[in-house]
């Protein structure tokens, strides 16, 4: 295939500086490495703390932004015999818990550009008859919150709270909780979003910003009253993620999800403990775990609510981000 010498970018110059349109170079790709033509990038809010610095981990600067995008095999090193130039393929963030991982958006550049590189042993393999820009917001919001329920240890019948429904990981959620016969509580604000969570199979609905007793209302959704058995907790700020522990049931087990800049779990002692709560964390998945929740969506069972802006639109993109204006997820379309 053919690769040009330089390709349009979205670039964040300095950390909390503006996102800047340039051309760049396309990179060429090692010996076990792959450089995939991206069609569609997900946004993900993962992608405005990389370019604000918010979290511990050094970022790269200049950065190119963004860690799900689908697209093209167009070249590869001369050690990948497992992928073929044509081939789909899809650039995330590598594997939990993985020494000096490589993530894409944030360590390295990611795929916030016409072309990017990734590793051949951990780009998703998608099949040739997939939607590009449907199977984007897959990558990252689709398989952490597919981890997350399996963390969980949620069974058939059981109840999760998922808080953050309404955004683009709830979403998803929701849907691979119907997928696999849990039954969920969508917890997010607005009339907008219950509306959406309601289509996308949630079995109840509460209201944070018309609740007068949030917990008490999670716990009366359930049949028993007691609670679920399970909570995602997908929030971006630290409030949420300190109630999550006052409405799951005894055994049961929140799963912190989101990453809000500074914060911190506080959780009574006396209380996890004679209720015999389990507080975990999850972190994007592996490739058993991409594999099996990309088997969701092309079976149908997961579909992402999104719409398609112009890559050159980002900038809008996040300043909407930052009002929690978006209900499910923003994907671009690099080619505009």
């Amino acid at each position: 295939m053919s690769v040009p010498q330089t390709q349009t970018a979205m670039v964040v110059e300095t950390v909390g500086g503006p996102i800047i349109k340039k051309e760049i170079p396309v990179p060429k790709p090692g010996p076990d490495e792959v450089l995939v033509n991206i069609k569609f990038s997900g946004v993900c809010h993962t992608d405005l703390h990389a370019m604000n610095g918010d979290w511990p981990l050094p970022v790269k600067m200049p950065l190119v932004g963004g860690h799900e995008g689908a697209g093209v095999v167009v070249a590869k090193g001369e050690l990948v015999t497992d992928i073929e130039i044509g081939d789909y393929a899809g650039i995330k963030w590598r594997s939990p818990c993985a020494p000096h991982a490589r993530l894409s958006g944030y360590t390295v550049d990611g795929t916030f550009q016409q072309y990017a590189i990734g590793k051949a042993a951990h780009v998703a393999r998608l099949p040739k008859d997939v939607s590009l820009e449907a199977v984007a917001p897959v990558l990252c919001a689709g398989i952490t919150v597919f981890k997350a329920l399996k963390e969980s240890g949620a069974r058939a019948g059981q109840w999760v709270a998922i808080v953050g429904a309404g955004g683009g990981l709830g979403s998803l959620a929701l849907q691979y909780c119907k997928a696999m016969g849990i039954h969920a509580i969508g917890i997010d604000g607005g009339d907008e979003k219950r509306k959406m969570c309601e289509s996308l199979g949630a079995s109840a609905f509460v209201d944070y910003t018309k609740s007068k007793d949030v917990v008490a209302d999670v716990k009366a959704a359930t049949p028993d009253g007691f609670g679920p058995h399970g909570v995602i907790v997908l929030a971006v700020s630290e409030g949420p993620f300190q109630q999550a522990t006052q409405y799951v049931r005894s055994r049961g087990t929140v799963v912190c999800v989101g990453l809000p800049a500074g914060a911190y779990l506080k959780a009574p002692v006396f209380d996890c403990v004679v209720r015999m709560i389990r507080i975990q964390g999850s972190y994007v998945g592996n490739r058993q775990d991409t594999a099996e929740a990309l088997d969701f969506f092309t079976r149908g069972l997961i579909k992402a609510p999104y719409k398609v802006v112009g890559l050159t639109e980002l900038s809008s993109v996040f300043d909407l981000m930052k009002a929690n204006q978006i209900a499910g997820r923003m994907v671009v379309d690099t080619s505009r």
